[in-house]
């Protein structure tokens, strides 16, 4: 295989598509982080001349805490290069959007877990249907008041006429938030605040049931998420 070839074999596009204040430009450069291409995310939050978005350049994207322009951003990871587009939210430059999606190997679609599926992620969604595009579904805010996860899975299939299968699961809801059970790879993936600027690798378990998790979570907490994990896996 030539040298051109493999460079173009490991390399991936993908965009992140959501409704305005989902958390999509978060999203992004947190992946950013942990890839390695930045080290502080901007806090999208912030005012004056705090930390903001790094991918919202444009002055007017800086004074309004939105994405007007898409922008795309590069870094390497376990041996792939992986070029990310943030794109619009807000209906206004959805044509932008529109576009971006059309160069896109696939994408990730970010929901606000105590909202679902709002107007904005449904158009473009369907986009990505008509493209035959492989779509990975993130559902954000779960440190938050948000729906119960099992309501959320039905929405998304009820309302997207899609079969969902959980990558992951989370540990507690709100201010109980813990973390996230990792299904494929049996790995208890906990929240530390005071490192919230890192990824966190994950603890590998012997499945749900492994007798390390006794001394990770309360007990009420553990005995729920062994329960929802087997409904799940069912």
């Amino acid at each position: 295989m030539s040298l051109l070839q493999t460079e173009v074999d490991r390399r991936r596009t993908f965009a992140i598509i959501a409704h305005p204040d989902a958390g999509k430009t978060t999203l992004t450069e947190k992946l950013l982080l942990f890839g390695g291409a930045i080290q502080m995310a901007g806090e999208v939050k912030a005012r004056g001349d705090r930390r903001r978005a790094r991918s919202d350049w444009m002055k007017v994207e800086q004074e309004r805490g939105i994405s007007v322009a898409s922008s795309v951003m590069s870094f390497e990871y376990d041996g792939r290069m992986f070029n990310l587009l943030d794109t619009p939210g807000h209906e206004d430059f959805s044509e932008d959007t529109y576009r971006v999606l059309t160069a896109v190997d696939s994408a990730i679609m970010v929901l606000d877990g105590a909202k679902g599926i709002e107007g904005q992620t449904r158009k473009l969604f369907e986009v990505c249907r008509l493209r035959d595009m492989p779509v990975t579904t993130f559902i954000n805010k779960l440190d938050r008041e948000s729906l119960d996860p099992f309501a959320l899975l039905d929405v998304i299939e009820q309302q997207l006429a899609l079969d969902v299968t959980p990558a992951t699961w989370p540990i507690g809801m709100g201010r109980d938030f813990k973390g996230c059970y990792d299904l494929i790879n049996d790995r208890l993936i906990l929240i530390e605040k005071s490192k919230n600027d890192r990824p966190d690798a994950g603890i590998t378990c012997e499945g749900v049931d492994d007798p390390r998790l006794d001394d990770l979570l309360p007990a009420d907490q553990l005995a729920q998420l062994r329960d929802e994990i087997a409904m799940v896996r069912e």
